[in-house]
């Protein structure tokens, strides 16, 4: 496993240095492999969009093979999952999107065109962008004759054409840095961009402009992320001593939560973020949870993510307790994918009212809270900064945390501080 400082610090200097380390630890043809991390393994192999390694790293799956779960059409084109694959061939031109918006992030697809199709994918991109100078970054996929062939950032950055064969796969990775993008077509670094008036963050887009396309094993790995808990020390956390719950870091490194009620409190508010974090429960039949945008020093009062793998008559469709990864009492998860006394991943993104929920590389949560607002997320809608608390549920609590890190998402412009 990489060093969880090492592979994500605050800041990356320069995407030329990124893209170098790329190429040389992480080629295209890599990361296309199937991993096999027994520890983070899902269960039903016909849920697992991602390999377990990959997720061990911090990389999630935008698309799930089976479904168009996380995404929204912004046109009437044929948008449709086939074969485990993302396929579109007509219809009104424009985007099928992510309702969940990134900043900083590593961005990996594989895409599939006619000889003459016209498409794209959109980073930071508004819902229905109208100018690719101001409100997105277009990547384009075109013919060579194109004024923007594939991997240019149109009406910015030229790219020099590429080898990229029709009518068969080609790898892309596209690396967002705050002003710096960087774009790798199958293993060949194409376009390097330095935006001097940077998006700041929003969705990811596939387009449908003409001919046909086919997209499949659509990942992101964040970028920028900070260690909230490396396995060294506390002092981002507040103690609340007096409750019955114990968090008391191992010689590994893991922080061992025992007992309960009670609870780990961060000393930083987050409102607009994105979390991520390695649980295992030590026993089975356990209940716990991640709570956020909490109201500080209060008990557990903000919204939370769910740790309980019960699922309901051997169904992992049906959760018992809302599912792990689950908004608890608010909205469960699609489906459990985790199991007690393995370790799993979770990756939580709130931007607004919009919350999504990643366990082990796959989503199980894509809800906006309609409630009216309320500064007390028990009543309403809150979209103020609050903390993030780990909970100790009750006397049996016995479960273990490790690797969190946290960004706060940047506001999409620097006079625009909500997301669209």
């Amino acid at each position: 496993m990489l060093d969880m400082n090492a592979r994500r610090r605050a800041k990356i200097a320069k995407i030329s240095v990124l893209a170098g380390f790329l190429a040389a630890k992480l080629t295209l043809d890599a990361l296309a492999q199937a991993a096999g991390d027994a520890e983070l393994r899902l269960v039903d192999p016909d849920h697992r969009p991602i390999g377990a390694e990959r997720v061990s790293n911090g990389w999630i799956a935008l698309f799930d093979g089976s479904s168009l779960y996380g995404w929204k059409r912004q046109s009437q084109a044929n948008w449709q999952v086939r074969d485990g694959q993302i396929f579109v061939d007509r219809g009104e031109p424009g985007l099928l999107r992510t309702t969940s918006q990134f900043s900083n992030f590593e961005l990996y697809l594989e895409f599939q065109a006619d000889p003459r199709t016209n498409s794209g994918v959109f980073v930071r991109t508004s819902p229905q962008p109208t100018d690719p100078a101001i409100d997105c970054y277009e990547i384009n996929i075109a013919p060579t004759d194109n004024p923007f062939p594939t991997a240019s950032i149109v009406a910015r950055k030229r790219a020099e054409p590429v080898d990229v064969p029709p009518r068969q796969f080609n790898q892309m990775m596209i690396t967002c840095v705050d002003d710096q993008i960087s774009i790798v077509v199958n293993g060949q670094q194409v376009a390097d961009y330095n935006d001097p008036m940077p998006l700041g963050r929003g969705y990811i887009g596939l387009q449908f402009n003409s001919g046909q396309v086919r997209f499949r094993n659509v990942w992101l790995r964040p970028l920028g992320l900070t260690v909230l808990l490396d396995g060294s020390n506390l002092e981002q956390w507040v103690p609340y001593p007096e409750t019955d719950g114990k968090f008391e870091l191992t010689e590994s490194g893991e922080l061992r939560v025992t007992g309960g009620p009670g609870q780990l409190e961060s000393k930083n508010r987050y409102g607009d973020f994105i979390l991520q974090l390695q649980s295992k429960t030590n026993t089975k039949g356990q209940n716990s949870g991640v709570f956020f945008r909490c109201i500080p020093g209060q008990q557990s009062n903000g919204y939370e993510s769910q740790i309980d793998h019960a699922v309901e008559e051997n169904d992992r469709d049906r959760p018992a307790n809302f599912g792990t990864g689950g908004i608890f009492r608010r909205t469960p998860a699609r489906r459990v994918v985790s199991n007690d006394q393995q370790w799993f991943a979770k990756t939580i993104v709130a931007c607004g009212p919009h919350i999504s929920v990643w366990v082990n590389g796959y989503q199980v949560v894509d809800w906006s809270d309609t409630r009216p607002p309320d500064p007390n997320p028990r009543r309403g809608r809150r979209l103020e900064a609050g903390t993030i608390i780990l909970q100790a549920h009750d006397p049996t609590t016995n479960l273990s945390f490790r690797e969190i890190s946290i960004a706060q998402l940047r506001p999409r412009s620097e006079d625009t501080e909500r997301p669209e």
